[in-house]
């Protein structure tokens, strides 16, 4: 890009009310950036920018800023227009398409088909591993995953990407040279590594809450579908979902216990049309996206050579895991469903958790571990 087309772009990315449509229309007709702020001051034949653009551009707060150009010096920091060809097509099909895209990391990563993975930042254990596990298997058959960089779900989504050495993309609600949340510090250098961060918001723009419903319009506007683990039924993770639907993309809804308020927003969307899923097979399926997967992942329980009972496990200890369930229960409960002593239920469940079929949750309760990721690794 030319440095003056560069510079022009720095100006156009901070103009208020700019849209793709209207400004590729415009710089159609002038020629370019450059020439577009050119045009601007022209009395006679002004471009056709809504008035908040055009008085913007033609103010000095569009004069480009040191510290803008200072970041699009450094390796790896692009400034990607909607007229570029990197600009991901499925995004630049979406309505509320931005203009720019400010990109911090591997810029061909826009390029990979890709999956949003959204949901609450307060999950629960079985949503945080079931994030993880779904991200790590459908990010090593070639698929990217997409989030928001959030805590919860998102984190997890991106971390079981990281994992399987996939590719993942993270959205931001505001300028790629602010971390938010600070907790994630670490984690936003190792998508940088391995994928990209990425925003339409400017460098400096804080965190502000009329950003996110923006970002998550992005998220879906990306991504081939959208895939919800546990939300609230005003989670924002609902937006994502909705914006998802409303472009025709896929979107896919994990369901869970009726008892956990956590499940409720991924159940009205499953009674809304959304697909039902509980395997990332269920979704490869639906994308069509078989020719980049071997059909080798299988939920726990759902193949008799991975039963605990197959694998030679004492009648007792099948009865209890049995009663357990997925819902955590505390050791009196299941003393009550099994019939067995407490000092029984007490050592069997020592056993089972070393072994990795269960694991302990607050209040001392205990579940099942969900699911088993290849060669036993939990």
């Amino acid at each position: 890009m030319l440095e003056e087309d560069l510079r022009a772009w720095t100006a156009i990315a901070r103009a208020p009310g700019l849209d793709a449509d209207t400004l590729s229309a415009a710089l159609s007709r002038w020629g370019g950036p450059a020439a577009l702020l050119r045009a601007i001051g022209d009395p006679w034949q002004p471009p056709t920018l809504p008035p908040v653009a055009r008085a913007f551009l033609a103010s000095p707060a569009a004069v480009p800023r040191g510290a803008d150009l200072s970041w699009l010096e450094t390796e790896h920091h692009h400034l990607v227009p909607c007229i570029d060809p990197r600009f991901p097509p499925l995004l630049r099909d979406s309505p509320g398409c931005p203009v720019v895209l400010f990109v911090a990391g591997n810029v061909a990563a826009l390029e990979e088909p890709q999956l949003a993975v959204v949901g609450t930042r307060n999950p629960t254990h079985h949503g945080r591993e079931t994030a993880f596990v779904f991200s790590e298997h459908l990010g090593a058959r070639g698929l990217g995953i997409t989030s928001g960089v959030a805590e919860g779900i998102d984190a997890c989504a991106h971390r079981g990407a990281l994992r399987a050495q996939g590719i993942t993309l993270g959205v931001l609600g505001t300028g790629l040279d602010i971390v938010y949340p600070r907790c994630n510090d670490r984690l936003f250098h190792e998508i940088q590594e391995r994928g990209a961060l990425i925003s339409e918001f400017p460098l400096g723009t804080p965190p502000r809450r009329g950003n996110f419903p923006q970002r998550n319009r992005i998220i879906a506007g990306l991504a081939l579908g959208t895939l919800v683990v546990e939300a609230a039924e005003r989670s924002g993770s609902l937006i994502t979902a909705r914006a998802a639907n409303d472009i025709g993309r896929a979107v896919f809804a994990i369901p869970g216990s009726i008892h956990n308020p956590m499940n409720r927003g991924c159940h009205d969307l499953i009674k809304g049309g959304a697909t039902l899923v509980d395997t990332p097979d269920d979704i490869l399926r639906e994308l069509n996206f078989s020719s980049f997967f071997v059909n080798d992942f299988r939920a726990a329980g759902t193949d008799p050579d991975d039963s605990p009972h197959a694998a030679g496990m004492d009648k007792d200890h099948k009865i209890l895991l049995d009663a357990l369930g997925f819902d955590p229960v505390d050791l009196d409960t299941l003393v009550v469903r099994t019939g067995f002593k407490p000092d029984a239920v007490s050592s069997m469940m020592l056993i089972l958790e070393l072994e990795g079929h269960v694991q302990a949750a607050p209040g001392g309760r205990y579940s099942r571990v969900a699911y088993r990721r290849a060669g036993g690794e939990r």
